[in-house]
C-alpha cells in the first residue's frame, strides 16, 4: 500500500480530449520543451514535499500516451475516466478508497504550473474546512452580448476566476460526488457546496494559468523555455589507428585503408560527444557507464552509448538545445561525409539539423594526429534543463 505519510493525494484529471487546440494528439500529451504536458503537470505536484502520491484519470485510449509521459516518475497506477469530468472524478476518488487519504487536491492536467506556495494556501486552509477554492479576483469589466451586440454591464464585484488544485477533506468530497452523479456540475466544488459544504477561497496565481487554445500552449511552451538554465558540456576522446578497412566516425561508416582500435565500435566522434552530454547533467563519463573491462561492449556500436546519454537528460527533462563537433585528423578527410553525419546526429539526437555542426581540421602535421597515428575529436553541447 502507498506510503501516505502526509494523508494527501493529489487526483490529475486528464481523460479529455482537448480538441480546441485543433490537434489529433490531446492537448495534456502535446510537448512542452521536450515533455508532454501531463509530465510537468505530474512532476510539478510530486516534488511538493506534503503530496505523497499522484494519481491520474485518463481516456482508456491513452494508456501508451501516459506510460510515455511518466516514465521514470513514481506515480500511481492511472485509471480510466468516464464520459464526462464528473464521472471521471468520481472514478478517480473511489480508485482511492483503500488508500485512505485524509485529503485530495482535484487538479487539471491542463494546467502545469502550478506554485508550491498555491499548493501551501490550499493545504493550509484545508486544515480549518472542508474544501477550498484557489481563485483570482475578475479584474477585466463584463459585458453582456447578443447577435454581436454589448449588452449589460455585469458587475465584477466578488466575482472570482476558479483555478484548480481544488483542494477537499476525501470523505467529503467522494460523498458528494456518488450522491450527486450524473448532475454534471461545473466543478468539484459546486458538488461538495450542494452538499451544504462552505468552500473558502484562497489566493490563486496567473502562473496557474489553463492550456486550453493555441496561444495558451504557446504560451506554456515559452513559458517552459524561459524556465530552462542553460547548461553546457565538454567532451574529448582519442582512438590509435590499427588495421583495417574503415572507420566509424558520427555514426557513419567511412571508407579508409585503416580502422580506430577500441573495445566497442571506437567512434571517437562519439564517444566524445557522450562524454559532453554526459558532462553537462553532470553525470561522469563513458567509461562509468560502460567500463571497458566489461565484455558485453566489445565491438559494441557507439550509438548505444550516445542513446543512453539522451534518455538521462530526457529522465531530468533536458533537452539539447545544440551540438559542436570537431574531428582532428589528417586522414582520412571528413569533409565528403559531413552532411550524412549532421543527418545522423540530427535523427539519434531529435535536434533541427541546423542546430548540429560538424567540422573536421587537421594540426598541420603536428603531434599524434599530424603523423598518422589517430583521430582525435572534441564536442561542445549546450542543454536546457
Amino acid at each position: 500500500m502507498a506510503d501516505l505519510k502526509n494523508g494527501v493525494i493529489a487526483l490529475v484529471v486528464a481523460a479529455g480530449r482537448g480538441r480546441r487546440l485543433g490537434e489529433e494528439l490531446p492537448k495534456q500529451y502535446q510537448n512542452l520543451g521536450d515533455s508532454p504536458l501531463l509530465r510537468h503537470t505530474v512532476q510539478s505536484l510530486l516534488s511538493h514535499p506534503k503530496i505523497d502520491q499522484v494519481k491520474t484519470v485518463i481516456h482508456r485510449d491513452d494508456i501508451d500516451l501516459f506510460n510515455e509521459a511518466t516514465a521514470g516518475l513514481d506515480v500511481l497506477p492511472p485509471v480510466n475516466g468516464g464520459v464526462e469530468r464528473q464521472d471521471s472524478v468520481r472514478f478517480g476518488l473511489e480508485s482511492l478508497i483503500e488508500l485512505c487519504p485524509k485529503l485530495v487536491l482535484i487538479h487539471d492536467a491542463a494546467r502545469p504550473f502550478i506554485p508550491h506556495d498555491l499548493i501551501d494556501r490550499v493545504l493550509k486552509a484545508l486544515e480549518t474546512h472542508k474544501g477550498t477554492l484557489p481563485a483570482l479576483p475578475v479584474v477585466d469589466t463584463l459585458k453582456r452580448g447578443e447577435d454581436g451586440k454589448v449588452g449589460d454591464t455585469v458587475d465584477r464585484g466578488n466575482l472570482w476566476r476558479a483555478q484548480t488544485p481544488q483542494g477537499f477533506d476525501f470523505e467529503t468530497i467522494l460523498k458528494a460526488h456518488q450522491k450527486f452523479t450524473g448532475q454534471n456540475l461545473t466543478d468539484d466544488c459546486a458538488l461538495a457546496e450542494k452538499m451544504g459544504v462552505k468552500i473558502v477561497i484562497v489566493a490563486g496565481s496567473e502562473q496557474n494559468f489553463k492550456v486550453t487554445t493555441p496561444e495558451d500552449l504557446a504560451k506554456a511552451r515559452k513559458e517552459v523555455t524561459q524556465q530552462m538554465d542553460t547548461c553546457i558540456g565538454s567532451g574529448f576522446d582519442v582512438h590509435r589507428f590499427a588495421e583495417g578497412d574503415h572507420v566509424m566516425l558520427c555514426g557513419i561508416k567511412v571508407p579508409y585503408d585503416q580502422t580506430l582500435k577500441g573495445h566497442s565500435d571506437a567512434d571517437v566522434a562519439l564517444h566524445a560527444l557522450t562524454d559532453a552530454l554526459l558532462g553537462a547533467i553532470g553525470a561522469g563519463d563513458i567509461g562509468e557507464h560502460f567500463p571497458p573491462s566489461e565484455p558485453e561492449w566489445k565491438g559494441a556500436p557507439s550509438s548505444l552509448f550516445l542513446d543512453h546519454a539522451v534518455q538521462l537528460i530526457k529522465k531530468k527533462n533536458g533537452q539539447i538545445n545544440n551540438i559542436d563537433l570537431t574531428i582532428i585528423c589528417e586522414e582520412p578527410k571528413v569533409g565528403p561525409f559531413k552532411a550524412d553525419m549532421r543527418n545522423w546526429l540530427s535523427q539519434s539526437l531529435s535536434i533541427p539539423v541546423e542546430r548540429v555542426s560538424v567540422k573536421g581540421t587537421t594540426t598541420e602535421k603536428l603531434g599524434f594526429t599530424g603523423r598518422g597515428e589517430g583521430i582525435a575529436a572534441q564536442a561542445v553541447v549546450t542543454i536546457k534543463i
